[in-house]
């Protein structure tokens, strides 16, 4: 029996996280049953200027599988910290095993009291806003999703996809989860939290930007790579560089190093038949032993895996 999603759909919606998280999990048909509901099956205004109207009611949320919520502006929840009574009864009385947000979705699972106590992410935008309605919430605006065990929340936008995956990937794991990132023409794994895509002030004087000293790395991933020696590019001490290099990628330099080679690697092990140890060495990783180590802990998969899922893609 196929795993039964339940979206719920409250005004406004967003339409990029209502459309990508039915496509995803919708392309898995064999193994998940999507429906989407809302209050009395009302129709629902999207951030997209069009309106939907669900074919389920509230009642599909009791027996399902899943609940998903997707980023909104339901005011209830954005302004107030409540939800109507039919939403807050629906979601606290559901026998799903998996409850789950995408963005501002978060607001309605905190309004429900589903996020007391519990760790979980919203968009950086809203970190404001969202700890005033909700200080009882462990709110980590740095990530891409915070996986809780039975309650999930990600982060803005194109962190549902990074949710969405990962779901799939619990459920039937890395080779499912990598054909869907192939057919959705996205990554299967992204590192870093969503701290790098904050907005930030561009440095006034380009001198002081860490962005030639990372060009400089970039052609030179298959050396050893010193932090020191970075620095000194960026004509920078360690300190300085090191706190400027976070502050315009969201990631320590040792971080992005890792996965710049990383996509090297992954790069290489989809476009060339190179023996793994030679993709390793080219990647600045030194050994297939230590490729395998990084790769599994970043995407879940050996090199040999990924080639061959990626390579007969």
């Amino acid at each position: 029996m196929a795993h039964r999603i339940a979206v719920l759909a409250l005004e406004v919606s967003v339409a990029f996280d209502l459309g990508t998280s039915t496509h995803m999990f919708g392309f898995l048909s064999d193994r998940y049953e999507v429906l989407v509901c809302s209050p009395d099956r009302r129709p629902i205004a999207t951030s997209g200027g069009y309106s939907i109207t669900p074919d389920h009611g509230l009642e599909v949320i009791r027996d399902a599988d899943t609940v998903l919520v997707p980023g909104t502006r339901y005011l209830p929840a954005r302004t107030a910290g409540k939800l109507e009574p039919a939403v807050h009864e629906a979601l606290t009385t559901t026998r799903a095993e998996r409850i789950m947000s995408i963005c501002t979705g978060a607001f309605v699972l905190a309004a429900a009291g589903l996020l007391d106590g519990r760790p979980a992410t919203t968009h950086w935008g809203t970190t404001d806003e969202f700890r005033a309605l909700y200080p009882k919430v462990r709110l980590n605006p740095d990530v891409l999703f915070v996986d809780d065990g039975d309650v999930l929340t990600s982060a803005g936008v194109a962190a549902g996809i990074d949710l969405c995956l990962h779901v799939i990937r619990s459920d039937h794991g890395s080779e499912v989860a990598n054909r869907v990132a192939r057919y959705c023409v996205v990554p299967a794994w992204r590192q870093g939290g969503q701290s790098q895509f904050v907005d930030r002030p561009v440095p006034d004087d380009p001198d002081s930007s860490t962005a030639p000293a990372r060009a400089w790395a970039l052609d030179r991933l298959d050396e050893p790579l010193e932090l020191a020696a970075l620095a000194e590019r960026a004509r920078m001490s360690v300190r300085t560089f090191t706190r400027r290099f976070r502050a315009e990628t969201g990631m320590s330099p040792g971080q992005w190093l890792t996965q710049q080679r990383v996509d090297r690697a992954r790069h290489l092990l989809e476009s060339t038949d190179l023996p793994i140890d030679l993709v390793a060495r080219h990647a600045g990783f030194g050994t297939g032993a230590a490729l395998r180590q990084q790769l599994a802990a970043s995407i879940g998969v050996s090199p040999s895996a990924y080639r061959q899922t990626f390579r007969s893609a």
